[in-house]
């Protein structure tokens, strides 16, 4: 199998447009290509699904292909309306600025950024669309009809709903295809969810520079069973900025459904060893998954003391090395301790940790949300969060 055809086989890529069967002739040409996928950083954190975007990426790169990360810091500031009932709220220019920065230091274990040869490229789309003229902004969209703007689900659903749409909104699908046009790309990678905004790119870009342009759409990494998605907006889904035992063990907490997906997005397992793999009982297929994952972003010494603190923590039942201590008072309350030292965010959240049966300590399960402290002990949040407590 060629390393083309492997890229395909993995089945993360879903559709290309205009012919999956005239880019793989392209690819096979030898031609060199410009790749592009472009992010919003509406958030502080990404998720697997984010990244198994940057790890096929990677691959175009080592084919010899031109790639480029593009950060909507622009466009961010828009909001897209993707999949959304209601308008996405705005985020100021230092929201926007805080979230990249968190993110450029995401995506370096996944793509070879100190490469000799042909690394990859960082661009941000503000060095182009917040220097373009009114004359301009009319002029690219004199090239849409509001009607076509329209056919937008979300779009439609909500004008059937008697909810706002914002002219603001209209405007996004139109920045982000003058982004295409700006960095004269050959290639756009997009979610599934954003082809409609990656259409409007390839139009612009066939009118202003007589230039087609394939637009290859890649899989959400959605739950089989339930179709549940990771969102980085509503906080769901396992993400990649936490240390080595917390990405292990928020893997790990996945239901099982998930592993083959999580094999086939997120490692570098070959097939032939993925079905291998999945052979094994449900936790081992799972925690070698979660191994795989955490060695690419954290190296193979971390994934093995993270597997082995899952393993002595979750399976043999012991505590966890380096539990975080606070020394208190006695007679404090454990939700002051853990709210003061941002181990629980909010009230809500301890309170419905407390309801749902999901705080203990030293192995006694808390059903009074003023629980106070009176000797020392191990609190235990959730399934996989350890705290001593020091009188």
């Amino acid at each position: 199998m060629s390393d083309i055809e492997k890229i395909f086989s993995r089945g993360i890529i879903m559709d290309v447009l205009p012919s999956i069967d005239e880019f793989k002739k392209k690819l096979e040409s030898g031609e060199k290509l410009r790749f592009y996928i472009g992010f919003d950083p509406t958030s502080t954190a990404l998720h697997l699904s984010h990244a198994k975007n940057f790890l096929l990426l990677e691959d175009f790169r080592k084919l010899g292909h031109e790639v480029i990360v593009l950060f909507g810091d622009f466009t961010a500031r828009i909001g897209d309306p993707t999949d959304r009932s209601a308008v996405r709220k705005q985020l100021s220019e230092k929201e926007v600025k805080n979230n990249v920065e968190s993110w450029v230091k995401q995506v370096k274990p996944l793509m070879d950024f100190d490469a000799k040869e042909n690394p990859p490229q960082i661009k941000y789309n503000n060095d182009w669309l917040s220097k373009l003229s009114f004359k301009e902004v009319v002029d690219l969209a004199s090239n849409f009809t509001v009607q076509q703007m329209l056919e937008r689900d979300m779009f439609e659903h909500r004008m059937k709903e008697n909810k706002p749409i914002y002219l603001n909104e209209f405007m996004y699908p139109l920045m982000q295809g003058y982004d295409s046009v700006a960095m004269d790309v050959d290639v756009e990678m997009c979610g599934t969810d954003q082809i409609f905004n990656a259409m409007v790119g390839r139009t612009l870009l066939k009118k202003l520079k007589n230039k087609d342009k394939f637009v290859l759409a890649v899989n959400l990494m959605e739950n089989p069973k339930t179709g549940e998605l990771m969102s980085k907006s509503n906080g769901k889904g396992v993400f990649i900025n936490t240390p080595p035992s917390d990405m292990f063990g928020a893997i790990m907490a996945q239901p099982d459904e998930m592993t083959e997906i999580f094999a086939i997005n997120n490692t570098r397992l070959e097939l032939e060893e993925i079905e291998k793999v999945l052979k094994e009982s449900p936790m081992d297929a799972k925690k070698r998954c979660a191994y795989e994952i955490v060695k690419i972003f954290h190296g193979e010494n971390e994934a093995k003391k993270a597997q082995e603190n899952f393993e002595n923590t979750f399976q043999k039942r012991e505590l966890p090395e380096n539990i975080e201590e606070f020394k208190v008072k006695k007679g404090e309350e454990l939700k002051d301790i853990v709210l003061n030292n941002n181990i629980i965010e909010s009230s809500s959240d301890f309170r419905r940790l407390i309801k749902d049966g999901a705080i203990d300590f030293d192995g006694e399960k808390i059903d009074d949300i003023h629980y106070k402290i009176e000797k020392s002990g191990t609190v235990r949040i959730g399934k996989k969060k350890f705290v001593k407590i020091i009188l």
